[in-house]
């Protein structure tokens, strides 16, 4: 039986201000309704904000934040039978940095405060000390996959 071929994956360009693609990566997870401009000044608002608070290098403290909530494994369901089992599954780089940022960004909304960039900025600190709810989201994941152990020999 042949196999279809995989979709290709779009460049990401980096952005205008910083030349970095995680931070194009992080605007195109803000933008909401194609107000890409709006998504690009939150997201430069909180890289001076996580300049002003840490006093070191803002996109450092964001990528350091990124790797920290940047999970190895995940598990997914599958449904053998009636059953459905949780799959620990490893996951590819690329996918666990998305999945970090759309965590962070959600934390980031959830928080209270006044302005995005602000929270967001907050949720990034932490994350880079390896606190937040973003990390706790991380650990939940991690915690789930090792109690899962046993199902890992079914393949997804």
């Amino acid at each position: 039986m042949a196999r279809r071929n995989r979709a290709q994956r779009a460049l990401i360009h980096p952005d205008a201000i910083y030349d970095n693609q995680l931070i194009s990566l992080l605007i195109a997870r803000i933008l909401k309704s194609g107000k890409k401009s709006l998504a690009q000044r939150i997201v430069y608002k909180t890289l001076e904000i996580i300049a002003n608070k840490t006093k070191k290098n803002s996109i450092k403290v964001f990528e350091k934040a990124v790797k920290n909530v940047t999970p190895q494994i995940e598990v997914k369901a599958r449904r053998i039978g009636r059953s459905t089992y949780q799959v620990p599954t490893e996951i590819r780089a690329f996918r666990g940095i998305n999945i970090s940022l759309k965590w962070i960004c959600e934390f980031a909304s959830k928080r209270s405060g006044k302005s995005m960039s602000l929270k967001l900025a907050s949720e990034i600190i932490d994350a880079a000390k390896e606190t937040g709810h973003a990390m706790r989201k991380k650990e939940q994941v991690h915690k789930m996959a090792k109690a899962n152990r046993a199902f890992a020999h079914i393949r997804y």
